[in-house]
């Protein structure tokens, strides 16, 4: 253990992202935030769009973050599927201004988006009517993660903004961001799809025939299981959509093929805590898998001290003996706070008064007491037993203070073991360490605040 409290270092410190380098890049067109759930994905791509934006990039966030904060900390009223500016951004000193815009997936909204734009009105208002459509454009697994790529997809074809940061779908995986669009791909092409295409298909009295003969028991069963109802919109859903499987598809097929792109940077965004960057390292290797570009490591909430130098065990053993009254040398120690609250009048009439005792000045009878002796002697009594109860005030305040120091080196160097052991696993990673605020960020001051500390890199007190 080292004097810092600290587990020393056994390896090579990872390389630091450098995310203003990053940011400036006119070549990086996407980033993309992803990583476990509450780790501060959301935070992180809105200070990104705020750091751009304040750079001179035109940025435009996504987010997927069915909380408000977003919104809040941009100072707007309410996000929807539309981009919206967000005022109180500063431009670049010296150069073109920047904006920031920002919006949240509404995904029902994106799903009738694609039906109306590939499908006539009357095919289109059909599907937007149908029960079934209904259900599965507003909650069917990974329809969010899907409709959070398709968004992506329809903003970098409008080539508006020259950055897009994403905050992906607060998922039970990370991982669901980049599997949805395959699954609902893989349900829409599925055997359950094409059987009950197949009557469509088919078509006419053949169609009819098709249907009675060969598929008379399985209708009946799932008639049973579904509902009569349910099998019916399911089958008037799958007809009229049947001209546009094709497409789902394809555009899942070429956003994904986007994210692979040069272009496209990932931020796989933790928190220094053994869940959390478990998760990461996992993703890291899937995104390696995927050949998805990585630019680096996020980790948040990262504790610092500015007195690292004071080990966790020096800090407790001088709270022990501070409570234990263990410290010789407390009174000398603290001759220097009486000294600056004792230099007054009735101080130099106390010494006056004893060094005329002491000397014999004063003439009184043997074991007889003046009125100023007496006098002196309980101001002297009174201040003694304030400057004890002051003594007991500072070692109370002193050992507390010295135990909350302990406990914030314990963290640190747990969060430093958990770090260590992403690095042993990804050394290649570059990695950006943020300092853990104090509160809440609910501003644009927070957000510029949470960037400086991206580009910093390393957190305060390292």
């Amino acid at each position: 253990m080292s004097e810092t409290g600290t587990t020393e270092a056994t390896m090579e410190t990872p390389p630091r992202l450098e995310v203003d380098r990053l940011l400036d890049d006119p070549q990086t067109r996407i980033i993309v935030c992803c990583g476990a759930g509450g780790v501060g994905k959301t935070t992180t791509a809105a200070a990104l769009g705020v750091r751009a934006a304040e750079r001179g990039r035109k940025v435009v966030v996504l987010t997927i973050d069915p909380a408000r904060r977003l919104a809040q900390s941009m100072g707007i009223d309410s996000l929807d599927n539309t981009p919206r500016r967000v005022k109180g951004v500063q431009g670049a000193e010296g150069g073109a201004g920047g904006e920031l815009h920002a919006m949240m997936l509404d995904m029902k909204r994106t799903f009738d988006e694609i039906v109306e734009g590939h499908s006539d009105p009357e095919r289109a208002q059909a599907i937007l009517a149908n029960p079934f459509y209904q259900s599965l454009s507003a909650g069917f697994a990974g329809t969010q993660e899907y409709m959070a790529m398709e968004k992506l997809g329809q903003l970098r074809a409008r080539d508006d903004w020259d950055l897009i940061v994403v905050d992906t779908p607060p998922s039970r995986s990370a991982l669901d961001f980049l599997d949805a669009p395959g699954r609902l791909g893989s349900f829409l092409d599925g055997k359950f799809i094409r059987v009950l295409m197949a009557p469509a298909k088919v078509g006419g009295r053949a169609g009819m025939k098709f249907l009675n003969v060969g598929m008379s028991m399985m209708t009946g069963t799932l008639s049973k299981l579904m509902g009569a109802s349910l099998l019916k919109d399911v089958q008037t859903f799958v007809a009229a959509m049947d001209t546009m499987f094709g497409g789902f598809r394809t555009r899942a097929d070429a956003t994904f093929q986007l994210l692979q792109a040069p272009g496209t940077a990932f931020l796989v965004v933790s928190a220094p805590e053994p869940d959390a960057l478990r998760e990461a390292a996992y993703f890291v290797e899937r995104l390696a898998a995927e050949r998805m570009p990585l630019a680096g490591l996020v980790l948040n909430r990262v504790h610092g001290s500015d007195a690292e130098q004071l080990s966790a065990e020096r800090a407790l053993a001088a709270a022990e003996n501070l409570e234990e009254g263990g410290i010789v040398d407390q009174e000398s120690g603290k001759a220097g706070l009486r000294d600056s609250t004792e230099a007054d009048p009735e101080t130099d009439t106390d010494t006056a008064a004893r060094t005329a005792r002491e000397t014999g000045a004063d003439t009184v009878e043997a074991g007889a007491d003046t009125s100023a002796d007496t006098d002196a002697r309980a101001d002297a009594e009174t201040r003694a037993d304030a400057n004890a109860d002051v003594d007991a005030d500072v070692d109370v305040i002193t050992a507390g203070l010295l135990r909350l120091h302990a406990e914030r080196m314990q963290v640190i160097a747990r969060e430093q073991r958990t770090r260590d052991r992403f690095t042993s696993l990804h050394p290649e990673v570059a990695v950006a360490e943020v300092a853990a605020l104090p509160g809440d960020v609910h501003d644009l001051a927070g957000l510029r605040a949470i960037g400086e500390r991206l580009a910093a890199g390393v957190p305060a007190g390292a």
